[in-house]
Order: structure tokens, then sequence, then C-alpha cells
């Protein structure tokens, strides 16, 4: 991880496997401050539930909701499955250019889907693992 002048968390890079509020929110506000963040999303199931929050008189087309352009303000975007093997191969090839992977997934769903450090310190063994969620 090499700091450069400008913003605070530029030249850091952080994988996002976040939906919705306290995951997006958190990673928008390290995109501010200069980190690449890289949101990985499932479109087979259609993806941050965010995309569909609207509000009654929104006009912007279908899947590009205000509340999730304002919390991912900044980011790049990927889709990818990562129960799958082709998915989890090119999410480990993500983490090994990355400093940190970002979840806010609840309960047990980062150990089932391969997020915790324990499962990625083998493809990267100073990777940062963070998590975030209300229900444990």
């Amino acid at each position: 991880m090499t700091l450069m002048a400008g913003r605070p968390l530029e030249g850091v890079r952080v994988i996002a496997v976040e939906q919705y509020g306290a995951g997006p929110h958190s990673t928008m506000q390290l995109a501010d401050l200069g980190a690449e963040v890289i949101k990985v999303e499932n479109a087979n199931d259609g993806g941050d539930v965010g995309r569909h929050v609207r509000h009654a008189n929104e006009q912007l087309p279908k899947g590009d909701s205000l509340f999730f352009q304002s919390f991912n303000r900044g980011k790049r975007s990927t889709s990818l499955n990562l129960k799958s093997d082709e998915g989890r191969a090119l999410f480990h090839e993500l983490v090994k250019k990355s400093d940190v992977v970002w979840n806010n997934l609840r309960g047990s769903q980062p150990a089932k889907m391969g997020l915790t450090y324990d499962d990625l310190k083998g493809v990267k063994p100073d990777i940062i693992c963070t998590h975030i969620s209300a229900y444990g």
C-alpha cells in the first residue's frame, strides 16, 4: 500500500461486498477520502437492494435509484457470483491487487461466501478484512 499526496486514502484499493445502508455509506466515505472502491454485486439476485429503493416521484431509469446513486458515488462496480467457482476465482484476482475487503453482510454470510481473513490470507497474507453488521 502506497499513500500518495492529495486525499489521505489515495493509493488504497477496497473491495466492497455490501448492500443497502451501512456498508455503502461507509465505503462512500472511503471513496471521498481517495480510496479506489470496487463494489461487488451479484446481478443474478438483483444486485444491491438499494438499487430498488425509490422515492414516489423519482424519475430515474429502473435500476438506478437516487438512493443507490447517492451511497455509491465515486465507486466502480462489478458483478460476480461469489457462490460459483468462477466468481470466487475472479474475486481472488481482485483481492491479490487490493488492500481491504469490506463487507456488511449479516451473520454467517461472510464466512459462507469466503470473505473472512481466514478464507483470504492464502490469497493475500496482508489483506485487511473488515466486517460491519447489526446482526452479529
